[in-house]
């Protein structure tokens, strides 16, 4: 029988801030005389909140006493209360991540959205869930093919290849449609550092508090295109193509072939005529309308998407959460856990198990993780084997042991993500050997790298599974 979760995403944004609230169903797919095998069989977006300027205090720091009002007028309006929730993210996305108060502002809305919520920033992670929720990444699993998203918001340009369902690379550029504001009478009140740069060597006639000047605009908005011709592969290298990489530029041999297009941007692809092409106060639909007439939609099969400003937020809502395996063992008393860093042992460390020296690896590796004197909880990523024999699981959790000793010393919950479906054995032998009741998880099929967090929630399908959201947060 399926079981649902209610799923909150929150994307704060450069130009905009948006909620949606999903509806996620799980279900044991496996038979009555097997394993265990839950997942989320549906995906169903059940609120769409009012779209609003992300509210930014005069300091330039984000007002998050105004987006907790946003939040919480829109709950009122969706007739849910806070403690509904029981999943989700919350997304500080472009430009805005870049303001001081990012990180307190993500962790004051974790705890005001629910008890289980992520707080997460950062551009490889928003370039994913953007591709996720403009439909991107479900078109190359079906079509077999590869596809790349170009999610253009006010701040930022986020691009994710996927070939054939997985995500193959990602990568950012300082181009988005508020990188240039206007007011009601067009004159120019707002532009961006790298775009102040670009203006001054190409000696264009734009300037802070004149009326914008269309003719030198479009040649502003020329570079732009080329640039982002060049981060799929097309066209002549532009002399601004490093100066406006955010991050990385993708890296990839695979050759694309389709693309598509989300963010508030994309909706200036597809409109007919601008009346006032400065309409929502920046050069967002003037960018589009450049887009529409440019490499992009000739050079590669443009594939339609299914939400383009609100790509990221459904993104967040309805595709951050996974599950676990059904093997696994836990202290329901410890649940829930978040923003644990994640230590995962390299398959060579790994391989040492047998000599006694994985132990050893793992508390050198734990002292990255001590902050002002103190251990922290870290999640323990093991690849771990097919098919584990009895000794293998003993020696390992013997050695898992071993190196978490400093943790255990401090009584902190030890968290276990082992990749392979052999949660439940491992699990087993650590419960043998710790401490009587001792609080910990161990958990599968979850795939996890350094440099990640995970959140683990409280358990659901009659306790078989744990809602599980793995990211990173990138504050820059």
């Amino acid at each position: 029988m399926a079981e649902t979760l209610l799923s909150v995403g929150i994307d704060i944004g450069t130009s905009t801030t948006q909620l949606i609230l999903s509806e996620l169903s799980i279900e044991n797919m496996a038979s009555v005389f097997t394993i265990p095998r839950v997942s989320i069989t549906d995906k169903k977006v059940i609120f769409k909140s009012d779209i609003i300027f992300t509210p930014i205090l005069e300091n330039n720091l984000i007002d998050s006493d105004g987006i907790k009002e946003f939040v919480e007028q829109q709950y009122k309006r969706a007739g849910i209360i806070k403690s509904d929730i029981q999943t989700g993210a919350i997304i500080i996305t472009g430009e805005t991540v870049r303001r001081e108060n990012a990180q307190t502002v993500a962790k004051a809305l974790s705890g005001f959205a629910g008890d289980f919520v992520v707080a997460t920033a950062g551009p490889d992670l928003e370039s994913i869930i953007a591709g996720k929720g403009a439909g991107t990444y479900s078109y190359s699993e079906r079509q077999h093919t590869t596809a790349v998203n170009l999610d253009i918001g006010g701040g930022t340009t986020n691009l994710v290849v996927f070939n054939d369902g997985d995500i193959e690379d990602t990568a950012c550029f300082d181009i988005g449609g508020r990188l240039i504001k206007v007011d009601g009478n067009e004159i120019i009140r707002y532009i961006s550092p790298k775009v102040k740069e670009i203006i001054k060597k190409e000696d264009l006639d734009i300037y802070l508090n004149e009326k914008m000047n269309l003719k030198e605009l479009d040649k502003l908005l020329d570079i732009f295109v080329q640039v982002l011709e060049n981060s799929v592969g097309l066209g002549k290298k532009s002399p601004y193509f490093d100066l406006l990489i955010t991050n990385k530029p993708l890296n990839t041999n695979l050759k694309i072939k389709c693309i598509s297009f989300s963010g508030g941007v994309a909706d200036g692809i597809t409109k007919e005529s601008l009346q006032n092409p400065f309409v929502y106060g920046d050069i967002g639909l003037l960018l589009g309308k450049k887009i529409s007439g440019s490499l992009l939609m000739t050079a590669l099969e443009v594939i339609p998407t299914v939400e383009t400003i609100r790509a990221t937020v459904v993104g967040a809502g309805s595709h951050t959460t996974d599950v676990s395996g059904s093997t696994i063992t836990y202290k329901e008393d410890i649940l829930p856990l978040k923003n644990i860093p994640i230590l995962q042992l390299s398959k060579d460390d790994e391989s040492t198990y047998n000599c006694g020296n994985l132990g050893n690896i793992i508390q050198e590796k734990v002292k990255w993780f001590i902050v002002d004197e103190e251990v922290q909880i870290i999640g323990l990523g093991v690849e771990g084997v097919h098919s584990p024999s009895f000794k293998f699981i003993q020696d390992l959790a013997k050695e898992i042991i071993k190196g978490l000793d400093l943790l255990i010393h401090e009584e902190l919950p030890l968290v276990i993500i082992v990749k392979e479906d052999m949660a439940k054995a491992l699990g087993h032998s650590l419960y043998e050997h710790l401490p009587k009741d001792y609080p910990f998880v161990c958990i599968d099929s979850i795939h996890v790298r350094n440099g990640d967090y995970i959140d683990i929630g409280k358990p659901i399908a009659e306790g078989s599974v744990l809602p599980v959201v793995v990211k990173t947060l990138v504050f820059n």
